[in-house]
């Protein structure tokens, strides 16, 4: 049999590895020379050393050869429950290259979002938002790549990498197209669960054909490699048995032969029944014995090395850990690097890191660390945490060793995984935070601070897990501890989870309960208001008799004096809103809500205390009473505030949703358009099926509607399950009347009559009775027009009623529009012509370019018609336009 030997090897473990070497230098040529018109991404999946570490090294060499910039990171098993630990290797050189002011210039907007992420930059008072940090991420990385160009980025066993790294890694390798980088990224089969197993499937489907499984090597490739390594003179039978003893595997294969050459064992068939005790001397317990014949004081440095992790160990913090100088220390490094368990880290294949050893190979540092005797384990962890906070890390940085602590009802450390578990959240690591809390629910807390621990981990698992946040929340309220003031807020935010988790009527049942309990004051004031905001945002029938009358009692005696009376003054304009009451006595109500114009202070966007739902009552409030003004400033607010705030996950897609909403609204069909899209983007990434994502997806039908794209609207519904069941809590515009509207659109008349009746019924039930926010009746009498011309009258008739008494010029010109479609003659025409009036005054150009166009050709009018095609090609409604032409060409 012929042996196989590398045409070019640097590595033992490159042997058989020629077509994968050939792929990377293929990659590494094509992003060299610009052939390749986006990035690549390469990813080796491997058993341990099967040579996965090689071939990245022979990767870097490869692109040093060609003046690439190579950035490389690995993840470590003892690390990857440290946040953000691999990314922030992997941007050691791009960052350590730019002085402090150059990064904040470079990264600009991105700077304060991602920097604390990084570690570069202090972390803002409030908790990041994990989404936020992941895209900010994704935009600083971009910006340092297009700097470092043309660059390789390495990452070794990113099985081990934290989960925060793998998630902007996955969000990260989706945009590689117009970056000319190229990331090859080597993991282990299996070995992870969960998130992380989901974004190292997200990252392989993102390589496609480009995923190399690596195989053990041949029994002539170690044939080949033992004779390279012992001497030709090794004979057949002998690599043959290495191979057996090894299974082909490259790092046991030269491990195996170190071991041979240390013993001096001739290379022959009589010394092949050798091999396997000398293998066994390579893992667990036979490594524990080759470790002991050292001495006991090169075990404890081990010992001490593996507690403190893989990679970047340093000796002074070693020597602590063990209790020796750092003669002994320096001794006993020197020990272990002979024995070939400990070496200094290269250069070459991973990132500068603040250590001076690091294990040979991480199934060294794996077996040192699972032979530590348990007990010695944990008590070395506690050691090693007090040394990492007196080098002045920080708690989130010591937390990992301080999770494994043992239990005994230690106050201080209970304290010490509150304030890591606050660093955590700071910089956007919620998952990190959680386990911190979890751990010091495990010590356990004093009777005093343990409700007020359940309350933390509730609001650090509330995006999350909101399941499990009720279930901490609950606890933490049914136990003593929380102050008055941390009572209300527990109470708020378990109803918030419950909102979360599908179950509102829950969250208005717990809200109010609360409420009863309390005494007259601003604390009963504001869980009144919750109670109101809830059941506001309930797309059902009124969970609680004679609702609107309470709050319009409550409202009444409100002089926005704090923040709970300008909440309810914002709940009893939305509430007027929805019924349709007087438009003028909503915006009344809502301006009494602000402060100078303004939302007062506790009211942000970015504030905790009350929540988006109602500042998104006070914007659609505006926008379905014609203040459109008003609406886009506080929908454009929030939309620069999540976006400078780094906020990209529910929020921000709201933002997009709303203020869609508003373009929608003033007629700006194609602006309207490409926010919603952008929107129901970033609802899609945090989950379909939420409330978000039913605005996105209803809204983005609407304007498609409204532009004439009737068959991209009911592609969009197909693809984003626009239909029943529809949502427990409310969306605007009503979805009922959309998908009605959307199936008469494309010919399924009776289909959409059938839906605009379910939405009458809807509304009645719910009293909204505002006709442009649930415009059902002007469809259903369109729709009804030849079939049954008596109810369709009597449904335009009823519409106008409603309009004339909200009192908006786009609801009355949209009833006039309506009830002129349904007759003939001069009555049509005078009827079209006082819709275009009100509708000229209202601020919607879209419904005032369709009164116009229809007008003009109930009037036989060119010049009406000419107008209302200029407002339709304003507005981007091209269904209208093309209405105007073909009447036009008629004539």
């Amino acid at each position: 049999m012929t042996e196989a030997r590398p045409a070019a090897a640097t590595s033992a473990s490159l042997w058989e590895r020629e077509e994968e070497v050939a792929a990377i230098t293929r990659a590494v040529d094509a992003l060299c020379e610009g052939r390749s018109p986006s990035g690549h991404l390469l990813v080796l999946r491997g058993e341990a050393g099967v040579g996965k570490t090689a071939l990245l090294a022979e990767t870097r060499r490869i692109a040093e050869n060609r003046n690439c910039a190579v950035w490389s990171a690995r993840g470590g098993e003892a690390l990857k429950s440290v946040p953000f630990n691999v990314v922030r290797q992997l941007l050691q050189p791009a960052l350590l290259s730019l002085l402090p002011e150059e990064t904040r210039e470079y990264l600009g907007d991105w700077y304060d979002v991602a920097g604390p992420a990084l570690g570069i930059a202090e972390p803002g008072e409030a908790p990041a938002d994990p989404q936020g940090v992941c895209d900010g991420l994704v935009a600083a990385v971009r910006r340092l790549t297009r700097r470092d160009y043309p660059l390789v980025m390495l990452i070794d066993d990113a099985h081990w990498a934290d989960q925060e790294t793998l998630r902007w890694l996955a969000a990260f390798v989706e945009r590689l197209d117009d970056l000319s980088v190229l990331v090859v990224v080597a993991r282990r089969p299996g070995e992870v669960r969960g998130d992380a197993a989901r974004d190292l499937d997200a990252i392989g489907v993102a390589a496609g054909q480009a995923v190399t499984s690596l195989s053990s090597l041949t029994p002539a490739a170690i044939a080949g490699l033992t004779r390279e390594l012992l001497g030709e003179h090794a004979d057949a039978a002998f690599c043959r048995e290495v191979w057996a003893v090894t299974d082909g595997n490259p790092y046991d294969t030269v491990e195996l032969l170190a071991k041979v050459r240390d013993k001096e064992l001739e290379p022959s068939e009589s010394s092949a029944a050798e091999l396997r005790p000398l293998n066994r001397a390579a893992r667990g317990g036979g490594l524990v014995d080759r470790l002991e014949e050292l001495g006991i004081e090169a075990t404890r440095f081990a010992m001490a090395a593996a507690i403190l992790g893989g990679v970047g160990i340093s000796i002074d913090e070693a020597s602590r850990l063990a209790v020796m100088d750092r003669d002994t220390a320096v001794r006993c490094a020197e020990l272990l690097r002979t024995a070939r368990i400990l070496t200094e880290p290269d250069a070459a294949t991973v990132p500068a890191v603040d250590g001076d050893l690091e294990f040979v190979h991480p199934l060294i540092a794996t077996a040192v660390y699972d032979n530590i005797p348990p007990s010695l384990r944990t008590a070395w962890h506690g050691v090693a945490a007090k040394i990492v906070t007196e080098a002045g890390k920080g708690l989130a940085a010591a937390s990992r060793h301080l999770i494994q602590v043992h239990p005994e009802g230690d106050q201080e450390l209970v304290e010490q995984l509150r304030g890591a578990a606050g660093e955590h959240l700071a910089v956007g690591a919620p998952d990190a935070a959680r386990r911190c809390l979890e751990r010091a629910l495990a010590e356990p807390p004093a009777p005093d601070i343990h409700a007020r621990v359940l309350y933390d981990l509730g609001c650090a698992t509330l995006l999350t897990a909101p399941a499990r946040t009720v279930d901490h929340l609950r606890t933490a309220l049914a136990m003593p501890g929380l102050d008055a003031e941390e009572r209300v807020q527990a109470v708020y935010r378990l109803s918030q989870a419950l909102l979360h988790n599908d179950q509102l009527e829950e969250a208005v049942r717990t809200v109010e309960a609360e409420a009863a309990r309390l005494a007259p004051g601003p604390a009963k004031t504001r869980l009144q208001a919750v109670q109101f905001m809830w059941e506001g945002v309930h797309a059902g029938e009124a969970t609680s008799p004679g609702r609107s009358e309470q709050l319009a009692a409550l409202a009444a005696a409100c002089t926005g004096r704090d923040n709970a009376e300008r909440a309810l003054l914002i709940l009893r304009g939305f509430d007027a809103m929805t019924h349709g009451e007087n438009a003028e006595e909503v915006v009344e109500f809502c301006d009494r809500s602000l402060v100078n114009g303004r939302l007062a202070p506790g009211l942000g966007w970015t504030d905790q205390e009350w929540g988006i739902e109602l500042l998104m009552m006070l914007s659609s409030s505006y926008a379905y009473t014609d203040r459109l003004d008003r609406a886009d400033t506080l929908f454009n607010e929030a939309l620069r505030t999540y976006k400078s705030s780094g906020w990209s996950g529910g929020h921000l897609a709201l933002a997009h949703g709303y203020l869609g909403l508003g373009l929608r609204r003033r007629g700006k069909l194609k602006e309207a358009e490409e926010s919603l899209r952008e929107s129901l983007r970033i609802a899609e990434r945090v989950g379909r099926g939420l409330p978000l994502y039913w605005s996105a997806t209803c809204n983005l039908v609407d304007v498609l509607l409204a532009r004439g794209h009737v068959e991209e609207a009911w592609q969009v519904s197909e693809d984003y399950g626009f239909g029943p069941p529809y949502p427990s809590t409310i969306v605007l515009p009503d979805p009922r009347s959309v998908r009605g509207r959307l199936l008469i659109a494309v010919g399924r008349v009776t289909e959409g009559v059938n839906e605009l009746e379910e939405a009458e019924k809807a509304a009645v039930a719910r009293g909204h009775l505002n006709p442009v926010m649930v415009p059902w009746a002007v469809d259903l009498a369109r729709a009804l027009a030849v079939v049954d011309p008596v109810r369709a009258a009597r449904l335009a008739s009823d519409a106008r009623r409603q309009a004339e008494r909200f009192g908006t010029d786009t609801a009355i010109g949209e009833a006039l529009r309506c009830a002129a479609a349904l007759e003939t003659g001069q009555r049509a025409v005078r009827l079209a012509h006082q819709a275009v009036t009100y509708l000229e005054a209202s601020p919607c150009q879209y419904e005032h370019a369709a009164a116009r166009i229809e007008y003009g050709i109930l009037a036989r009018s060119v010049t009406e018609i000419n107008r209302g095609l200029t407002l339709a090609r304003t507005c981007g409604a091209d269904g209208l336009t093309r209405k105007a032409e073909q009447a036009l060409d008629m004539w």
